[in-house]
């Protein structure tokens, strides 16, 4: 019997050779997309999640209470891991850890530029980076040792063997004995870094770190066996307050941790609340699969209908012979099922052809890698897709009356004709809603990439300070040196890349200051020209000059700080910063120095030239490469054996919208797909409707209409269904990307003209796509209809 049916099938399948190619082409396009969105899914489900202890490990986070709501945080106090290690029984182990940023290691004439961190000594014992070489427990614990990873051994050494008790030397200064290596991240991971450096190697000698007032480090704790994290958050949500003795500067600060594997997906907060983050993504193109999937089963359901007049002799004369529709049923159901994993190998094939570029586009390293979930999670999608596609057909097709389909009359019921019209109204429905998106999404990184930020980022090159430029007394030679270059127009240091927050604090006074606001300002460490340098405008005042002897003692506030301080006439004014008395020198307009999705709040800039730990250069348009050359040359003459690395602050600045670019790229891709498919799905009702009218546009043309006549007879009824899917479209497409902008603190509004444009780009697909069979019903001889009259 299976071989009877699949021999049933394969003639089938021969006998209508196009319309057999279109229906594998729709479903084997889709189901590539949705194993493309499968296996992006399933890698942005696993980052973090690779560590042993995954279910005990959490991040000590902090609610800070603004006056415009509450801002949550990933960074705490210095001392908070210590001392949670030992106040609370609940805490296995605890760690603190910072970021060490870029260095510079040299070993074997080898000078290695990498990034890292410095972790308390319980690091490998928490989290799983294996130790090639090395005690875990008994590493990080002397001042000047290191751990590095294995790439990086390879890169200093030429190998990564016998490492223990190598030296290394630290910024061409002291010398570092290697006591562990690790092997190279995961891509699964969220960190990246080369080594690992003693957490106090960092806080030896930095009294401010031991402060409980300083929020900087991030802070990880093993929570014991069977301990309740909801118990455990009540029980820490005054500690900052009773460690530092009710301080009132403190008293806005609540602790609660959250799972560390979580942060990744669920990393966005609203006034102290988790609603979301890269989460919402993970859905977006889950549905994205979902719509397409349902789109390709839709073609298929038409495709297959469409040809059912094909096959209606057969189904009579099998009933006939007494074959009961539950056969048939299964027999249909087996042939879309065997469709669909024809389907799923020519879909395997074009993910493999596209994996390199779906790669390159979203930042993955995916791979068509066999695993336990990998095979059967594939069968089961073609398996489902076979089932779904095929119930319908299966249904309509076994449903024939033996007397009509033997006698050559198909059933053609108001019932069948609005299911038919409604799966295209529902693709061609979520095809424009795609289309609005995005344009949407499109607009608004445009917006982003061409809006206003009150600085001018274009042209300015930034990089580290470093070498003898960072030794004491060093730093206003360099920068001198840096502005007699030809080609650089200005030149300053700061602390801040203008790339999100980098320092906050609320150790700021004055009169009228509500004693319970614990509002951060960002602070913002300068030296002169800096915002000269950046084009940051004046609203009034001035900025910092050495005209007017020190102004160390001086602060300058951007318009946000001012209104939220409530000042008139700030210039002259006085305010205490870290209980120090400082006078206001200037005001700047708002500027952007966070992504968009952000208000811009409150700035301040101090003066403190020798804090700065970053050069910034504006450099004339069109003179790049050969300034770029000077000061590279420049660099490695007052600091020999430091590569020049630098980087633009624009190109930084987009690379904010990272996952916004992905989003769009990968949606116009889909819903091109979703629009290709669908047309598909109109070639095929197109066809059902000609071959079912065939004998009517025979009678039409001997009477005397014209080919127009006909086509336009034939094409009006598909324009009618994409009308009515834009009308079911609009509004879910308005509120689905009107949600998505609120996102941003800066946006676009949604215009008509997206609606329309999409519209009238659907109509102009479904013409094309239904002109085709139009003009070849309109055109056939009607003699050839009529014949079996």
């Amino acid at each position: 019997m299976f071989k009877s049916y699949f021999k049933i099938t394969w003639r089938n399948l021969w006998k209508n050779k196009t319309f057999s190619f279109i229906n594998l082409l729709g479903l084997a396009v889709g189901m590539a997309c949705v194993l493309l969105i499968y296996l992006w899914v399933n890698d942005e489900l696993s980052i973090d999640k690779f560590h042993k202890n995954d279910t005990r490990l959490f991040q000590v986070m902090e609610n800070r209470v603004n006056a415009d709501g509450i801002l949550t945080s990933g960074t705490t106090s210095g001392p908070m891991a210590k001392a949670l290690k030992e106040d609370m029984p609940e805490v296995d182990l605890a760690v603190s850890v910072c970021r060490a940023g870029e260095h510079i290691f040299s070993a074997k004439e080898h000078d290695i530029k990498t990034t890292g961190q410095y972790a308390g000594e319980d690091y490998f014992k928490m989290f799983s980076y294996p130790l090639l070489q090395g005690n875990k427990n008994r590493i990080l614990m002397g001042r000047n040792e290191i751990v590095i990873s294995q790439s990086l051994a390879r890169r200093l050494f030429g190998t990564s063997e016998n490492m223990i008790g190598k030296m290394v030397k630290f910024d061409h200064g002291e010398q570092l004995m290697v006591s562990g290596v690790f092997e190279d991240i995961p891509h699964q991971s969220s960190e990246r870094f080369d080594f690992i450096l003693p957490f106090d190697k960092f806080t030896d000698g930095q009294e401010w770190t031991k402060s409980w007032g300083n929020t900087w480090a991030s802070t990880y704790l093993m929570l014991k066996e069977g301990a309740d994290a909801a118990l455990f958050n009540t029980k820490i949500a005054d500690y900052i307050k009773v460690k530092n003795n009710y301080n009132r500067e403190e008293m806005h600060r609540t602790a609660f941790i959250a799972r560390y594997a979580d942060r990744y997906l669920y990393g966005k907060y609203e006034n102290g609340k988790l609603v979301g983050g890269r989460i919402d993504y993970v859905k977006l193109f889950s549905i994205i699969a979902i719509f397409i999937l349902v789109i390709a089963c839709i073609n298929f359901m038409n495709l297959s209908t469409a040809k059912a007049s094909k096959r209606m002799k057969e189904v009579g004369i099998k009933k006939a012979m007494g074959v009961n529709r539950r056969a048939l049923v299964f027999q249909y159901l087996g042939e879309s099922v065997m469709m669909a994993m024809f389907a799923l190998l020519i879909a395997v094939a074009i993910v493999f052809v596209l994996l390199p570029q779906f790669n390159y586009i979203t930042g993955k390293q995916l791979a068509l890698l066999p695993d336990p979930f990998f095979i059967p999670s594939f069968l089961v999608i073609a398996l489902c897709t076979g089932l779904i596609a095929g119930t319908y057909p299966a249904f309509y097709l076994s449903g024939f009356s033996t007397i009509k389909v033997l006698k050559g009359k198909l059933s053609n019921s108001i019932g069948e004709l609005l299911t038919r019209k409604g799966l295209v109204v529902f693709q061609f429905a979520l095809s424009i809603i795609l289309i609005v998106s995005v344009l949407v999404v499109y607009r608004q990184i445009e917006f982003i990439q061409n809006k206003n930020l009150g600085y001018t980022k274009e042209n300015i090159i930034y990089f580290s300070r470093e070498g003898k430029a960072a030794e004491q007394g060093n730093l206003a030679t360099f920068v001198s040196e840096v502005k007699k270059i030809p080609g650089i127009i200005n030149a300053s240091s700061t602390v801040h890349n203008m790339q999100g927050h980098n320092s906050g604090t609320s150790g700021i006074q004055w009169p009228g200051r509500d004693p319970n606001d614990g509002t951060e300002f960002e602070h913002v460490t300068v030296n002169y020209d800096l915002i000269e340098t950046l084009g940051v405008e004046m609203k009034e005042g001035r900025t910092f000059s050495r005209n007017f002897g020190s102004d160390t003692s001086a602060i300058i506030f951007n318009e946000a700080a001012i209104a939220f301080m409530r000042l008139d006439n700030p210039i002259g004014k006085t305010v205490d910063l870290w209980d120090r008395k400082v006078q206001i020198i200037g005001v700047v307009k708002n500027f952007n120095f966070e992504s968009l999705h952000e208000k811009v709040k409150p700035l301040f800039f101090r003066l403190a030239p020798e804090e700065t730990s970053l050069f910034m250069a504006r450099i004339k348009t069109g003179m790049e490469q050969e300034t770029i050359d000077r000061l590279r040359q420049l660099y490695q003459t007052f600091n020999p054996g430091f590569p020049f690395d630098y980087r633009f602050l624009d190109e930084e600045y987009q690379a904010l919208y990272t996952s916004e670019q992905r989003v769009a790229t990968l949606s116009s891709y889909f819903a091109g797909i979703a629009i290709l498919i669908s047309c598909l799905g109109l070639f095929g009702l197109a066809a059902f409707t000609a071959e079912r009218r065939q004998k009517e546009i025979g009678i039409r043309k001997v009477l005397g209409a014209s080919v127009n006549g006909v086509i336009a007879l034939l094409s009006k009824d598909f324009i009618r269904l994409v009308l009515i899917a834009i009308v079911i479209a609009v509004p879910i497409a308005w509120y689905a990307m009107d949600k998505w902008l609120q996102n941003f603190a800066y946006h676009i509004g949604i215009t008509w003209w997206m609606f329309a444009l999409a519209g009238l780009l659907a109509v102009a697909i479904a013409l094309l796509a239904v002109g085709a069979q139009s003009i070849k019903a309109a055109l056939m001889n009607p003699v050839k209809s009529l014949r079996s009259e």
